[in-house]
């Protein structure tokens, strides 16, 4: 007997999860031939140019350099250890197979993008409303289901997914971590019953887990490091109160290694080319004295780029990187008044939703298109969420991410682009809002359809 589509999605959800992963990929795929070989144009962002130019070096074999002098204080044909190491390597390796051709990096970043930024959503959200005991199976699902339609159609994703940059792989391997993270944590909980079975094969491979993907996060986007003492320290204090430490110690242990193995190579390979020690990037220390800059006076201005002082040029990274990580805090410590009324403007830029003059059409309406439209819903079902508490305190480990980036940038250096990590972790809880919505519109159809009809 022939069934509907309809009926085998009621009978199979998963489905649906299929439509939404293919949905995500053409949509990214379109962008993706759309922006084409071209990496100079207006609305495309300064960082792909460089991954682009470090991914054609590679492959013509001069190495992590470029020609010519480099954004922010790289010199001609010197090493660089400013950018990814990693995302530079997937660049190179793209172009070792294809030629020297942006859009076959898009089409395969879009592919991947598409892909597993909206599944790995979906199983945030499943984790994280499978774990309340308010929410019963099927509603879970539907919440994660909505969650990674909204991650397939959020247009700042699509637009990353198809641009030479970190932001993509970042976002995937963050969600990796993240939810293995709240699995964790569940796990350590007393309230919270083992499987008689290998538990302890059970924490090894969460511990296996969430060190392969802080590694991979690091690798990309060395900002992610500050996070991961505050995850460790709150995953041991949930272990204390368990009574579970000595367990939450050899996970931990066993991630902190792997992400120890995935950066003591970097570090070596900086200790060899500049005989001196540089741990992974050479940008932490540019990106705080650039922004506290006094050129910025109180008023932040994101695409400003302070100019490194002409004595710096020439120096190995590493010394410029202390140089200028020391000047930076000298800003601070110059005039903290300054810098906190700077650090509050910074709150504008790093929430920013609004088309703004000094921004390409295509990222303003990306911009707009994405966090501007969900931002009521992420507000929404928050305050759905911590009226629940138990479900908050299952759950804190995410609100403390959320909290910690946001600040993290707030105090340093804020643009729209580095919120995205804030906007991935949200977006189960606009789900959570469009599913209660969803529910109250149905529930008054069906209040109108039962009253008694006027004569």
């Amino acid at each position: 007997m022939n069934m509907s589509l309809a009926t085998r999605l009621r009978q199979n959800p998963r489905l649906y999860l299929i439509a939404i992963l293919a949905l995500s990929v053409f949509l990214r795929v379109a962008v993706a031939l759309y922006f084409g070989n071209v990496v100079d144009a207006p609305e495309l962002l300064t960082d792909q140019r460089s991954y682009h130019a470090l991914g054609a070096r590679l492959v013509s074999g001069h190495g992590f350099s470029f020609a010519e002098n480099w954004y922010p204080f790289t010199s001609a044909e010197a090493p660089t250890a400013h950018w990814s190491f990693l995302y530079s390597l997937l660049v190179a390796g793209v172009y070792a197979v294809s030629g020297v051709h942006p859009l076959a990096v898009r089409l395969v970043q879009a592919v991947v993008g598409g892909l597993l930024l909206p599944w790995l959503v979906y199983r945030l959200a499943r984790t994280l409303f499978s774990n309340s005991t308010q929410d019963n199976e099927a509603q879970a699902e539907t919440i994660a289901l909505i969650a990674a339609f909204i991650a397939a159609i959020y247009a700042y994703f699509i637009l990353y997914a198809a641009t030479l940059m970190t932001e993509t792989l970042f976002l995937i391997t963050l969600l990796w971590s993240l939810e293995r993270s709240l699995v964790l944590a569940g796990r350590l909980r007393a309230d919270v019953s083992m499987p008689a079975a290998a538990p302890r094969r059970s924490f090894w491979t969460l511990g296996l887990a969430l060190g392969l993907s802080l590694g991979l996060a690091t690798l990309l986007r060395q900002s992610i490091l500050p996070w991961v003492p505050v995850l460790f320290l709150y995953l041991l204090w949930l272990a204390w109160r368990s009574g579970r430490l000595r367990t939450a110690v050899r996970t931990l242990g066993l991630a902190g290694l792997i992400l120890v193995a995935f950066v003591v190579p970097w570090t070596v390979r900086n200790y060899l080319v500049y005989d001196g020690f540089l741990l992974l990037n050479s940008n932490a220390g540019y990106a705080m004295y650039s922004a506290q800059h006094p050129m910025h006076g109180t008023r932040f201005r994101e695409f400003d780029a302070a100019p490194v002082p002409d004595a710096y040029w020439g120096r190995p990274e590493p010394e410029m990187d202390r140089a200028l990580m020391r000047q930076g805090i000298q800003f601070v410590l110059d005039d903290p008044g300054r810098y906190l009324l700077l650090s509050l403007s910074r709150i504008r830029a790093f929430f920013e939703f609004w088309p703004t003059p000094n921004t390409s059409l295509l990222h303003n309406v990306g911009r707009t298109g994405s966090f501007g439209l969900f931002l009521p819903f992420m507000i929404y079902g928050l305050a759905l969420a911590v009226r629940r508490p138990h479900f908050v305190r299952r759950n804190a480990l995410l609100f403390l991410f959320a909290a910690f980036y946001a600040v993290l940038h707030v105090l340093t250096w804020a643009m729209v682009r580095y919120r995205l990590p804030v906007d991935v972790a949200l977006i189960p809880f606009a789900a959570l809002a469009v599913t209660d919505l969803a529910q109250r519109v149905r529930a008054a159809i069906r209040r109108r359809s039962t009253l008694p009809r006027q004569a």
